[in-house]
């Protein structure tokens, strides 16, 4: 007689593991999307708004983008050669980094495959196992991987307290290596975090500050250069980084900053020297899409509009948006099925919007994450707020 045959014990527990995701509504499946560039998009066959794309001022689609890439592929040809420090530093990167440096400001930058590739490599290369990073809880996922990566002593802030960070910064050993991270707005919340009074603790305590303008590059500032310079503290900040792949409609990411903090990044950023470099099509459209945005106002001035009519017709209904301020409007459901079951119903409407779980939120702040557009038309906001009260109501989220 045979014995039945067992799997594996970590294939068992892997399987194990997936089905209880599953049973807490945090499982994740991809979905097949076309025209996701656009205000409206289609999912599995069906034409719904577009509330969900990082796509802020609608150049993901734009004909310009498209030629510039044509003309890059046609210049240089199809895909990269190799790492930039072998043959693939080709002279598309240094247009599009002199161009970078020059809305930027800054005396010089560095152009990064993605934006979790930079927080990652930047953070582990600056720090190592005795010194500090301070980093507000609601950081993005690839600061808090790029502080445990660098090893050094990882202290994670209540949400835009200050005084709780003073407290740590007070502790610290006056010889470590201290550096403070931030988002600059907030992905889940929309909020902004608070620069000014960073600026004055990484002063007063001798830390270093980095920013992260993934979700500010091209929105605010006179030119697009981001809340850091809508503020006006370009120089004040240590370490600026920011991506291409929201706002600008591209791809790929950058860090700008002091000469010599460049340099030490591309000698000794593990994710730079060992990566291939970027094909030439992502280059051309990084340069049009900076050179673009700073031309054209007046998409930064609407999608102000668009936001703000957004943000306040949801909270006269009573939802909840997290104090939100900008493009990016999250309404809390509360539990991670009552949450599936709102994004599901705003599906069947004809809404595309995406229930956000944990851990990407706190447990029992599941929420359905907005995000408002440029391209996108007053008459199609007022008829999604409708559909989201109608459905709240009805499920209670909202009285």
């Amino acid at each position: 007689m045979h014995s039945e045959k067992r799997l594996p014990c970590w294939e068992e527990k892997i399987k194990k593991e997936l089905a209880h995701l599953e049973e807490i509504s945090q499982k994740r499946e991809l979905v097949s999307t076309e025209c996701a560039e656009q205000p409206w998009l289609t999912i599995n066959g069906c034409r719904m708004l577009n509330l969900a794309s990082n796509n802020y001022l609608g150049y993901a689609g734009d004909e310009r983008l498209k030629k510039a890439m044509v003309d890059a592929v046609h210049t240089y040809g199809a895909g990269a050669t190799a790492s930039r420090l072998i043959v693939g530093n080709h002279p598309l990167y240094e247009q599009a980094e002199q161009a970078l440096v020059n809305w930027k400001k800054s005396e010089e930058g560095l152009i990064i495959n993605s934006g979790y590739n930079a927080n990652l490599g930047i953070i582990s290369t600056l720090l190592s196992r005795n010194d500090i990073v301070y980093s507000d809880k609601l950081n993005h996922a690839s600061i808090v991987d790029g502080a445990l990566l660098s090893r050094a002593k990882h202290i994670r802030y209540r949400h835009n307290d200050l005084d709780h960070l003073e407290a740590f910064l007070k502790k610290s050993p006056i010889e470590a290596r201290k550096l403070i991270v931030t988002d600059t707005v907030f992905s889940m919340d929309g909020d902004f975090a608070y620069l000014e009074d960073l600026v004055r603790l990484k002063e007063r305590y001798n830390a270093m500050l980095m920013t992260d303008e993934a979700h500010g590059s091209g929105i605010y500032g006179k030119n697009g250069e981001g809340y850091a310079g809508h503020l006006h503290l370009q120089n004040k900040i240590d370490i600026q980084m920011g991506t291409f792949s929201k706002a600008l409609g591209s791809f790929g990411a950058y860090v700008v900053g002091k000469k010599w903090l460049i340099d030490y990044l591309k000698n000794h950023m593990r994710g730079f020297i060992y990566s291939t470099a970027l094909p030439p099509a992502i280059l051309g459209a990084i340069k049009t899409a900076i050179e673009l945005v700073q031309q054209e106002p007046e998409r930064r001035s609407l999608l102000q509009t668009h936001s703000e009519y957004f943000r306040e017709e949801l909270t006269n209904y009573g939802f909840n948006i997290c104090g939100s301020r900008s493009q990016i409007v999250p309404i809390v459901i509360g539990e991670n099925e009552k949450a599936m079951e709102f994004a599901a119903r705003l599906q069947k409407e004809g809404i595309a919007a995406i229930a956000v779980r944990p851990p990407t939120v706190p447990e029992n702040e599941a929420r359905i994450r907005f995000t408002v557009t440029a391209l996108h038309d007053k008459k199609d906001l007022d008829w999604a707020v409708q559909k989201v009260s109608i459905i709240g109501k009805e499920m209670g989220v909202v009285e």
